[in-house]
This record gives C-alpha cells, structure tokens and sequence, in this order.
C-alpha cells in the first residue's frame, strides 16, 4: 500500500476535514442533545461529493476512491460520529445499487442518493429476530403482475424516517440465504410504516428506526440484482461497509485523544499539569499507538477494495480492531477527565456513548473474529 496521499485523496480530506470542523463540530453537543437529525447538513454533504465519494462523476459522485471516502469518513466521525454514521449508510447504498442496478436505476436512484436529493440512504437487513443471522429473515416478496409486495419488519433502521432511497431485503423463496432477494424501496412509498425514533446510549441524532411493510408495493423494475441473489449482494454491502465503520471508529478515537491532551496540558493536580505525570503520559502512548494501528489497518483495507483485490478478511481485521480501540481510547478519555469525563460539558462523554455500538452495527465483534478465522484458514490451510 502506498502510504502517501494522491492529490484527489487529500483533496476530499481536506474538504471534509475543513467542513466538519467548521459546519458540523459546533452543532454536534446540540444535536445530540435534542436527538435531531441534520437535514440540512446532508444537502450540504450532496453538495460537496461526500454522499458518493466512491461514485461515478456521471452520477453525480466523486469518483475519488475507497481510500478517500475512508479518509472523509474519519474527519466526519471527529466531528459528530452520528452525522459519520448516516454518511456512511448513504454511500454503501449508492456503491450498492452502482454495482448491482441496471442503468436505469443507477440514473434515478445512485444520482438522488450522492446529490442529497433523497437526504439518505437507509440499508434495510436487520429484523427484530434476525441480525447476524441473515438467513432467518422473514420478510416476504411475493410478485403480482408489474409488481412485489412486500409485508414484514425491520429493526434498527439508519436514517429510516428521512430516507429517500432505501435498499430492503426481502424472502422471495424459502430457501435459506438463497431464497432473498434486493429491492430499492423509494421513501413514502405507500404500504411502509415507520416505526418510532430508538432512544439509543449514543448515536443520538443518526435517526434509527423500525421500519414495517403492509402490502408494500414496490415496482419490478425496482428489484436490485436477480431474484434470489440478496444475500451475495447483502455480504458485498456489508464488507465494504465495514471499511466504513472501522473509518468512524478511528475518527472517534482521534477526536477522544485530542480532547484529552489538551485537557490534560491544563488540568493542574500536585502542582503540575496532569499530563506531566507518567501514568497519564503512558495511558496517552498506549491510545495514540492503538489509534495509529486501526487507522493503518482501515486504510489497507480501504486500499485492497480500491485495487479490486479481495479484502474480506481485511475489512473484518480493521473493523474489529478499530472499534475495539474506539472504546478503549474513549473509556481511557473519561478516565483521564476524572469527573469532568463524566457530564456532558465535556465532549469526552458524548465520544464515550458514540463508541459503544461501533463493536455491535454492521457485524459485531463476534462475527469480525468469525471471519477473520474463516478467510485466515483459507489462506493458510
């Protein structure tokens, strides 16, 4: 992997570093406060290419790469991990429906999803029964005529009430994995029912909902990939979203570090700065090196996807460390800020709660390690 950044890969960066800093930051503590999702902010997102870093010019992307799009999401996640968060959903499903959708769904929907014209993008897998079992789900798709109908539920819903494009997985045979199917559902659409916003730990303005499907009637042309291929495309979605996460993992983990190294350089304690004290410096070595390692481990595997070389088992390896990293450099944080770490005047709390779902969404830690040991017995057996 090279290490150094092409003029394009900077350029996002620095575009997204400059408006999370200057446009997201400041709003970050309120909207986590009054739960309220950015509306405003993702038009501004579409505007600038960050909605479809990974997409085609001619659809409105920025045709910039995985490294990139990697990169913007850590300055996003300094800034508001729930804004990072609802970024990430929008760009895995217009790389989704880009790879797998006829050209006439690329125009209609991969165009609305990376301009912001459908605010977001909602990835629609999980049910109230079935998470990391995909396999489980029982929503169903049955076609009558020109259309599919849809009837079931799904759980935990990013961006669901504010979706424009959502991308629904659905039972079209009862064969196991090989029985579903994909669907582009457009928001509104008549039959979908959005269930109530969750009052999570953290994430608090990323909108998460249910949502349910009663005689949802969805267009033919409108399935995504051929009938019975859902759970390749899911598995496709979902390496690659993984990059996505373990980049918000790492820009979590930075903004927690940050914070606590300009605390530490002013909280006075025995007549020094705290951060003169070894314990301190040693905790402040381990988080930096932790944060290094996942951002180098992110960035590989957002390089492998770019080249078009397998990258599961790497995707999983950046994933599962860098969300677990995420965690421990955001408790070490609270730690450090003694009992400032713990109300919300300082934004080390917020980084705290934010942390928490990250070894949880798009495959848990559990699942990371099932991964890496299924691809490293391939690799090395």
């Amino acid at each position: 992997m090279n290490l150094e950044l092409t003029e394009t890969q900077t350029l996002i960066r620095d575009t997204a570093r400059k408006f999370a800093r200057e446009r997201v930051a400041p709003l970050a503590r309120t909207l986590d406060r009054e739960e309220r999702f950015p509306t405003d902010l993702f038009r501004q997102l579409g505007e600038m290419g960050l909605l479809g870093v990974n997409l085609p010019a001619r659809y409105g992307g920025s045709e910039a790469g995985v490294v990139a799009y990697a990169l913007a999401m850590m300055e996003m996640a300094a800034a508001d991990a729930s804004t990072s968060v609802a970024m990430a959903v929008t760009n895995m499903c217009g790389e989704l429906i880009n790879a797998f959708g006829t050209d006439a769904q690329r125009e209609k929907y991969v165009t609305r999803l990376a301009s912001g014209e459908a605010i977001a993008g909602s990835f629609a897998l999980s049910e109230p029964h079935a998470g990391s079992d995909p396999g489980a789900l029982r929503t169903t798709a049955v076609r009558r005529g020109d259309v599919w109908v849809l009837n079931g539920s799904k759980q935990w819903i990013t961006s669901g009430a504010y979706a424009g494009v959502m991308v629904v997985w659905a039972r079209t045979s009862p064969a196991g994995n090989k029985g579903l199917s994909c669907f582009i559902v457009e928001g509104g659409t008549k039959g979908l029912i959005i269930g109530k916003h969750e009052d999570k730990m953290g994430l608090r303005s990323s909108n998460t909902v249910s949502l349910t499907f009663e005689d949802c009637e969805v267009p033919a042309e409108n399935l995504l990939g051929a009938e019975g291929q859902g759970f390749k495309l899911a598995m496709v979605a979902l390496d690659g979203g993984r990059i996505g996460i373990a980049a918000q993992a790492c820009g979590v983990g930075r903004a927690a570090l940050e914070a606590t190294v300009a605390y530490v350089k002013d909280r006075q304690a025995f007549g020094q700065p705290i951060g003169e004290f070894q314990g301190p410096r040693f905790m402040l070595a381990d988080m930096q090196t932790q944060l290094e390692a996942a951002e180098l481990l992110t960035l590989r595997a957002a390089s492998m996807k770019e080249k078009g070389q397998p990258f599961s088992r790497e995707a999983s390896m950046a994933k599962l460390f860098a969300s677990e990293m995420s965690n421990k450099v955001a408790d070490k944080a609270v730690q450090l800020h003694g009992g400032y770490g713990y109300i919300d005047e300082f934004p080390v709390e917020r980084f705290f709660r934010d942390a928490r779902v990250q070894t949880i969404y798009e495959g848990t830690s559990e699942v990371q390690r099932m991964v890496i040991a299924r691809e490293s017995f391939k690799l090395l057996g």
